[in-house]
């Protein structure tokens, strides 16, 4: 087989493409740049966890 079963594109419906292709590349970037600014953020958040339990040695505690 040779040659294509579908004509290229041609005129309007190549213009659509390109566009929407375009269109796809800005939102990837935007996406990204959403996801890079969210990671960053998360990474200066991050600290040591409060403590859960707590624990006490010694004497009787009065919590009333």
């Amino acid at each position: 087989m040779s040659g294509r079963s579908t004509a290229k594109p041609k005129g309007l419906r190549r213009v659509e493409r390109w566009l929407v292709g375009l269109a796809m590349a800005v939102v990837a970037f935007v996406l990204e740049k959403v996801v890079m600014r969210s990671v960053r953020k998360s990474e200066t958040a991050v600290t040591q966890p409060a403590p859960t339990t707590v624990t006490a040695r010694g004497g009787d505690v009065d919590l009333g």
